[in-house]
Parts: structure tokens; sequence; C-alpha cells
């Protein structure tokens, strides 16, 4: 049995959003700039794709912008608002996706702004208290906080942050990647400037993604060429991965409930499993509480061992994908720089279980019983 338990890193392709996609990559070929038919009817399949999630996001199509995905997104938004604004100072966490903290660490070096971090709790929540305080002392700064953590799946409350931001006439960038698709998200209530998302990670195509930018805060452009996505982004767009992240997206809010439901008792089965077979296990950041985490995602720590650096290696072994790392580096490994901001004494090994919709109770319970085959030999 293989089993893919690596969802926070992609996702299968759903099939109907191949078949979505297929007409765009062998008959309606056209390039969408062009003025001719075939331009045309190309334009109208993207400018509908940009409707449509528009509509499940409550927000104008003209906030949605098309992107190679969710690094060129957060790059854009950090970059484009510091310049457009003069922001001074950024605040943000040591454990946020690279695409941020590389950035806002280069902005940094570059002299453009002064980067402040907000303090977090033992689990990696944000210290509410701490980031006003840094607004307070910083007002008209950057915020780019993420929604859900990559690795260990901690939530943020973005309409407690928004409303914060929205105080001190801050900027709210946040990283959504791992949540679009998995939870609603009303732009017209939240208080956010600008998010995003990338389409592998709710079963679209790889390669394609977008921002949402608040029309009442634009940005400068980015990517200078062609006036292409509204003159935000120019380049030939990549117009099946478009088709394909709008149908991917479409199913996401159609079947949500249903999905939430079926992944949740995976995440709960597999939390009470390992409880049971496996002892001095730990769960990294929030990452075993149903209500504080994001649910498609289980981070765990498993007891100090020599054999924690194959860890990853002994489970591909055994038909079972998934990632993590360990908050020390040894060897070509650097770890994980969430684990080693939280833990940073911990010599753990650490491996991230990611779920989604096609995984089942039979994968959770072979998975769990070649972890502690996995362990007993590591003892």
């Amino acid at each position: 049995m293989r089993v893919y338990l690596d969802n926070a890193a992609t996702t299968p392709l759903d099939p109907e959003v191949f078949e979505a996609m297929k007409p765009f990559m062998l008959e309606d070929f056209g390039n969408p700039s062009s003025t001719h038919a075939h331009g045309r009817k190309v334009r109208a399949a993207i400018e509908s794709a940009r409707k449509k999630v528009a509509e499940l996001l409550n927000c104008t199509p003209g906030e949605i912008i098309f992107t190679s995905g969710g690094t060129e997104a957060d790059n854009t938004l950090l970059r484009c608002s510091i310049d457009t604004y003069k922001l001074k100072h950024a605040i943000s966490t040591p454990i946020e996706h690279h695409a941020v903290t590389h950035t806002l660490e280069t902005l940094e070096k570059e002299g453009k702004i002064k980067l402040h971090y907000v303090n977090l709790d033992e689990k990696g929540h944000v210290d509410y208290a701490h980031l006003e305080s840094l607004l307070k002392a910083n007002p008209n700064a950057l915020v780019s906080l993420m929604h859900a953590n990559n690795e260990i799946g901690n939530l943020l409350d973005l309409e407690k942050v928004g409303e914060l931001c929205h105080l001190y006439n801050a900027y709210f960038q946040s990283d959504t990647v791992q949540t679009i698709g998995h939870y609603r998200h009303d732009m017209k209530k939240l208080k956010v400037h600008g998010m995003t998302a990338a389409a592998h990670k709710f079963h679209g195509p790889k390669g394609v993604g977008f921002m949402y930018i608040n029309k009442d805060k634009k940005i400068h452009q980015f990517i200078h060429g062609g006036a292409q996505e509204r003159n935000m982004r120019g380049g030939t767009e990549n117009v099946y991965g478009i088709i394909g992240l709008a149908k991917a997206l479409e199913i996401c809010y159609r079947e949500m409930a249903e999905h939430e439901s079926h992944i949740k008792k995976l995440k709960a089965h597999m939390i009470s499993k390992l409880n049971a077979t496996l002892p001095d296990l730990t769960f990294n950041g929030d990452s075993g509480n149903l209500e504080k985490s994001l649910y498609t995602i289980l981070n765990v720590s498993l007891p100090e061992s020599e054999e924690n650096d194959m860890l990853l290696f002994n489970l591909d072994l055994q038909s079972i994908s998934a990632s993590g790392g360990s908050a020390c580096s040894s060897g070509a490994s650097t770890g994980s720089h969430v684990l080693g901001a939280l833990y940073p004494e911990s010599k753990r090994g650490a491996v991230r279980f990611s779920f989604s919709k096609y995984n089942t109770t039979e994968e959770i319970d072979h998975v769990v019983a070649k972890l502690a085959e996995i362990c007993r030999v590591a003892v």
C-alpha cells in the first residue's frame, strides 16, 4: 500500500479539474491578449474564472490577480505594499513561510524596512497584546501573518488582527495558501488588504495561484511587461492553470462541509491511534488540538533517537509519503525553522502528516502501524 500524507506540500489533481483544463490545452490555445476570435474566447474564459473566484471570496473580480503561485503573490504584496505606501516598519513572526520571512529579511538588509517579530506563546500562537504594542509603537506599518502555519497548522484570528491593523492604519497581508479552499473567506467582512493562494494546495494544478488585493489599497505592479492582469502582472497568462484553479476552488466550496468532516475524523482517529500506540509522543504547536489548528495538518514529535534523521527515509521505504524535520541541524539537513524557533533545544524527530479528501481510515491505521514498527527498530 502506497500512502500519501503530504497534502500540505501539494495535493493530487481532481479529475474534474483536469477535464475543465483539457480544452484549453488542446483546442482553445489562443493568446488571451489577441483581439481575434481565438484570443477573445480564451480571454472570456479567464474573466469567467476570475469572476468565479471573486464570487466565492465575496469580493469584486478586479480584486483577484492571477499569479504563478503563492510565493510570487507573497513577494508581490510585501514588496509592492512597502513601495507603494512608503512603509518603514514590518511586523511578522519567525515561523512564517519562507516566501514571507526571506522576503522581509531581504528588504531589511536592503535598508527599506525595520523588521519586528511578534512574540509567540509556547504553542506558537501570536501574542495579540504584543502585536498591538508593536502597532502602537510603529503605526502605518506592514503586518504579515499567515492564516494557518504550513508546518504546525496553528490558526490566526484574521478578524482580530484585521481590526487591530485597521485601528493603527497598518497594511495587513496574510499568507492564506494553506487555508484557501479549506475555509470560507468573506472579503467584505475581513479587514485584510492582501491574501495569497496556490491552486495545487486544493487539488488544482501547480504553477498557478492568485492574490487578493483590496480595491481601496491598491499597490504597484511587481512584474513589468504587458498590460495583463489589469496591468498588475506582465506576461501571458497561464490559461489552463487559471481555468483549473477556478474549477478546483468551486469544487472545494461545493463540497467543503463534507470534506472538512471527513478529514477531521481522519485527524482525530490518527491522534487517538498514535496516543494509544506510541509512548512519549507529543504534537508540535497546537496541531493536536482540533479546535485550534488547521484540520488538514498533524505535526508529530517522537522520542529522541539516533535514528530520527532517517525517519522520513524509513517511512518512504514503507511506501508512506510525509514530510517534516527536527529543530536541530545535522548533516545536510537544516531542520525546520518553525520547530527550531519553538523548540530550539529539541532533539526529537518530527513528522508532518497532512490529509486530503482522498485519504482513508485504513491508510491511517496502516501508517500508525508502520510508524510503530520503525520506532521499535530505532529503540
